[in-house]
């Protein structure tokens, strides 16, 4: 019988271990990937858009060679923090089910079974992408996932989407050598919030025609060698031979539905939980980082979550120690 069992190995559900191991209680962290299995994810030359101080955890210091870290820096902290902090780890075991009984959670794994009084679910979003729900999304030239530009090297590339991954991914594919790349973009604009240095560069390179972008614009279809796409202006074919949909990515909502959680009436399913303990509506369970803010995936981040660790871990023990 655990105390408590953490459900993601990303950053802030590190740093809940870190605040378990500090009360003295008896904790497991899950992960169906590896450690911080999203920003391993992330493309191999990004740079994050905080400052290595943002992303600290567990008084250890986080040393960048720049202003901003890049994903590789983060990788090297993160392990150095698990090793620091010896964490329990169980990486690569995912959840398959979780059943209350007699108020205590029966959890069972890939790899096994085990029984916690209290659940933390810090499971981010980036492990699940929003589909694009068209025909031929399936596709093996379709990508919702980008590490590095080399792959797309003399190739007509479909870009889909108008906020930071989509931006960076047009960008980098359009300076390292694919033969065209096309923009297709739902809102009228490129979104307000790119990071500061790269809103002007994609608006710079749409502007000359270096990158083609179609605003108000919806895809319908995906074939082998072409995509189609509607827009004010009407029906579109486009000749392509990738479509690198950046479209965004979703809390898992069935895991918070399966242990009890329930979703406020807005337009972002925001879970409830009391923001004093972060325990949801479900009694024992416990929310921490991104998937508080259900859809508005923007809300919380590394920096503005890191002290949820804290916070759940001084109510479950005030509960058991």
């Amino acid at each position: 019988m655990k105390d408590v069992i953490i459900i993601g190995a990303g950053p802030i559900g590190l740093a809940c271990g870190i605040e378990a191991q500090k009360k003295g209680l008896d904790y497991m962290i899950f992960d169906k990937g590896t450690l911080v299995n999203s920003l391993y994810r992330y493309p191999l030359n990004m740079t994050f858009f905080s400052t290595s101080d943002k992303l600290e955890i567990g008084e250890v210091p986080f040393i960048s060679h720049n202003a901003k870290p890049t994903r590789a820096e983060a990788l090297e902290y993160y392990r150095r923090v698990a090793s620091h902090w010896k964490l329990h780890l169980n990486l690569y075991e995912s959840i398959d089910t979780i059943e209350k009984v007699d108020g205590c959670f029966n959890i069972k794994t890939s790899k096994g079974e085990y029984t916690a009084r209290s659940l933390v679910i810090a499971t981010g979003f980036y492990d699940r992408p929003f589909m694009l729900e068209v025909p031929g999304e399936e596709l093996p030239k379709v990508k919702h996932y980008y590490s590095e530009p080399h792959p797309y090297y003399g190739m007509d590339l479909v870009v889909v989407g108008a906020a930071n991954s989509a931006v960076d991914v047009a960008l980098e594919t359009y300076r390292k050598g694919a033969k065209s790349v096309t923009m297709i973009i739902r809102e009228k604009e490129i979104g307000s919030n790119v990071k500061y240095w790269a809103r002007p560069d994609i608006l710079n390179r749409i502007e000359e025609g270096s990158i083609k972008a179609y605003f108000e614009a919806t895809l319908t279809a995906i074939e082998e060698r072409f995509v189609h796409f509607s827009n004010p202006t009407g029906t579109h074919k486009l000749a392509n031979d990738f479509v690198l949909a950046m479209t965004g990515y979703e809390p898992n909502f069935e895991m918070l539905e399966q242990v009890g959680v329930t979703f406020q009436r807005d337009a972002f399913k925001t879970p409830k939980y009391n923001p004093e303990t972060m325990e949801s509506d479900a009694a024992n369970v416990f929310l921490a980082g991104v998937v508080c803010g259900g859809y508005k995936t923007n809300k919380w981040f590394i920096e503005n979550s890191r002290e949820h660790a804290a916070i759940i871990m001084n109510s479950i023990a005030s509960k058991y120690c």
